[in-house]
């Protein structure tokens, strides 16, 4: 299977660089994965989507201000992006600068704090911090927008980055499909009669890299923490029981319950997943999803394919991109049914 399957062509324009004034304002594009039909609906006709009985699993993840500028001892000056906090005052990083810090050496953080720089792991950087790192990210770190995003943070970003459910410091991007539900919303989905269920899952900054291999088989996926809880193992079985579906507020949900869900059987789960869903592995939990759009040859572009099949996936894709819709993190929704018999690009051809 090759990754230059799932390129599309993506004007500029349908970028969304910044969050519409109410986060249930978006569009959704309804895509039936069973008959590839298409509807065109706002975000908060999800409901009508929605069955008692149901159970959306969200991601309680909470987007940590990740970014630091600083300079080293010397005067270079660097840009510090937080990958993964280790403890208290130690951190996996990337660090952009013209020459990478030496072990030992000491980094001054705009704002106030300094680090040192312990050791290097591949292409992040291990760093211990003079004081506890969360309140001083909090105090002068910058919210982590995309590469996309291509300007800089905003104080609106602090409160628009980040879900209102969001619970558990940790994430580097936020879990995107969740922006769109506000308060209001999730009390008109509880009084539906549909049940909810948290997961968590800490985004990382891998979310953005690009597939660098041609065949998809050949990419390693990055690392991830996640936790399932055995409440959500209990909700998911009781959802089962009474017949109802299993849908994942965002490619993280999903990607959470079928890592904890990799023998076929649901179990908690807590610790890394790499986990790599394409067209041809199974789906052992989820059976629908609400998703934002996607990169083009992206990973999580993938995924969905899987869930919907892929000439299902990129129809509706074509489609989004033909009406306007805007892409990515700040961008429109789909709300998706599962396929049961998903076909994959060498089936399309």
């Amino acid at each position: 299977m090759r990754v230059v399957d799932f390129h599309f062509d993506l004007p500029e324009s349908l970028i969304a660089r910044h969050p519409l004034p109410e986060r249930r304002a978006s569009r959704l594009l309804v895509l039936d994965g069973p008959t590839g039909a298409l509807e065109h609906r706002r975000f908060g006709d999800l409901l009508e989507y929605l069955e008692p009985g149901d159970l959306m699993v969200f991601n309680n993840t909470r987007v940590i201000p990740a970014r630091l500028f600083g300079q080293k001892a010397s005067g270079g000056k660097l840009e510090i992006l937080v990958e993964r906090v280790l403890d208290s005052e130690r951190v996996l990083a990337h660090v952009r600068s013209s020459k990478s810090p030496k072990p030992g050496s000491k980094i001054f953080v705009e704002g106030g704090g300094e680090a040192e720089m312990l050791a290097r792991h591949d292409a992040l950087f291990e760093l211990r911090f003079s004081e506890p790192v969360l309140p001083l990210l909090e105090r002068s770190g910058h919210m982590p927008l995309p590469p996309y995003i291509d300007r800089p943070d905003e104080a609106a970003d602090r409160e628009r980055y980040q879900t209102v459910y969001a619970q558990r410091a940790g994430a580097v991007a936020a879990p995107t499909a969740g922006l769109h539900f506000d308060e209001a919303l999730l009390e008109a989905i509880r009084a539906k009669g549909v049940e909810t269920a948290f997961v968590t899952l800490h985004v990382g900054a891998g979310t953005f890299q690009p597939v660098r291999v041609e065949r998809i088989e050949d990419h390693h996926m990055h690392r991830e923490w996640l936790e399932v809880g055995q409440d959500v193992a209990d909700a998911v079985a009781a959802c089962r029981a009474r017949g109802g579906r299993v849908i994942a507020v965002g490619t993280t949900s999903v990607r959470s319950l079928e890592s904890a869900a990799r023998d076929g059987v649901l179990k908690p789960f807590s610790g890394d997943t790499d986990i790599f869903i394409y067209p041809g592995r199974p789906f052992h939990v989820v059976d629908a999803l609400v998703t934002n759009f996607h990169l083009p040859e992206s990973t999580l572009l993938m995924l969905v394919s899987a869930f919907a099949g892929y000439p299902e996936t990129m129809a509706a894709y074509a489609v989004a991109v033909e009406q306007g819709y805007r892409f990515f993190s700040y961008g429109d929704a789909m709300f998706i049914t599962r396929n049961p018999a998903p076909r994959g690009p060498e089936e399309h051809a």
